[in-house]
């Protein structure tokens, strides 16, 4: 893939009142292009999604009429992924030289209040509770943790580290570090994970500038590189969020099909990234991704995480910006949230205390959602 990330913006997560999410998507927006030293005026197409703050193209009313083209998209927590894959291929298929991906949103206090039959379910679904997504986790974490001998303790680590590397990144809501002990401590929602081990529905927005290589030429001598960004869906036998039934047989997540080929796309191997956004719904779900996205086999995470190998400092720093559990998840914006952190960690720009040592280079990204859809992205520099 020959596309370059010129400009990044952001508007900060958590809760902004009287801040719609749709001026919040507007105000990423001006950023990256601010930052690619561009005008909106030059941009050919553009590509955004929002689950709960209204269509991503009503942003054209704030940024310019000025005739682009503008793709609305949803695909539940892989809308951001989407985009960018959408504004990336019209780049490679020579449709435009300069794409904006944005996503935003503007989430009701509360849990996600998922409609069953929207996800192609019956209504019984959401009758029996099913729906509830944290029963979801909380029973796919148990038999993972049961399949690798994992202890329950791991659980407790992630989101530890989560709100430690949210303390260190200005944009992102939970900014107070919590203990461990405090996390096992707190009331249980869905066992086994207690109340500090879910991320919330929240507010925020993000905007990429993408180019072509001979645009991205006049505007930059140091551009990130969009190797690949792929989606997948889920197969039969897989066992997904919004799963009505757990099959006799088993098959690969789609995490893993899209980690997979996006390595392959890139031509270039888990093994050589330094540094990965992992989606992390629940502290249970970066545990599981790690293994499924090949950070990692089944079973190392132990070791992984025992030995400090995710922190910003270790060997596969990963969920630098603190992640879903400290940014939460605005669901619009959290893909083009992690690809913004690995551009900015690429460029050097994450601060003393946040950024990754050792001058990185190669960058993944892993997002998952509803019901049963990955997307990933290797960025390098």
């Amino acid at each position: 893939m020959t596309v370059a990330i010129v400009g990044v913006g952001i508007h900060p997560f958590g809760r902004t009142p009287g801040v719609s999410g749709r001026e919040q998507g507007a105000i990423a927006t001006r950023e990256a292009l601010a930052d690619a030293g561009v005008s909106w005026n030059e941009v050919r197409f553009a590509v955004g999604g929002s689950a709960a703050a209204g269509y991503a193209d009503t942003l054209v009313n704030d940024l310019g009429l000025t005739g682009t083209a503008f793709v609305n998209v949803s695909n539940g927590c892989a809308t951001g992924g989407s985009a960018l894959l959408v504004a990336a291929t019209m780049i490679e298929a020579g449709r435009a030289d300069l794409c904006v991906a944005v996503g935003f949103d503007k989430h009701d206090r509360g849990a996600f209040n998922a409609d069953p039959e929207a996800a192609g379910l019956g209504a019984w679904y959401g009758r029996t509770g099913l729906m509830l997504t944290t029963q979801f986790f909380g029973m796919k974490i148990q038999r993972y943790l049961y399949d690798h001998n994992l202890p329950v303790s791991l659980l407790a680590k992630v989101p530890a580290k989560a709100f430690r590397n949210g303390a260190l990144n200005p944009n992102a809501w939970r900014r107070t570090p919590i203990s461990e002990k405090e996390i096992a401590a707190a009331p249980m929602l869905s066992h086994p994970l207690t109340k500090y081990m879910f991320c919330s529905p929240a507010e925020g927005a993000v905007a990429l500038v993408l180019a072509s290589p001979t645009k991205a030429a006049t505007l930059t001598t140091t551009p990130v590189q969009l190797r690949s960004v792929i989606q997948r869906t889920r197969r039969y036998g897989s066992f997904e969020v919004f799963s009505p039934w757990l099959a006799p047989q088993r098959a690969d997540s789609p995490s893993v099909d899209a980690a997979r080929a996006c390595f392959e796309v890139a031509g270039i191997g888990p093994e050589d990234v330094h540094l990965a956004q992992i989606q992390d719904t629940e502290a249970g779900a970066e545990i599981m991704h790690m293994a499924e996205t090949g950070m990692c086999a089944d079973g190392e995470q132990e070791k992984l995480l025992l030995g400090g190998h995710t922190e910003i400092g270790g060997k596969l720093p990963i969920n630098t910006d603190g992640g879903c559990l400290a940014n939460g998840e605005p669901v619009g914006a959290s893909g083009l949230r992690q690809v913004y952190e690995n551009v900015v960690q690429l460029r050097g720009q994450a601060g003393a205390a946040r950024q990754v040592p050792g001058n990185p280079k190669v960058a993944f990204t892993h997002v998952y959602g509803a019901p049963g859809v990955s997307a990933c992205t290797v960025v390098t520099r």
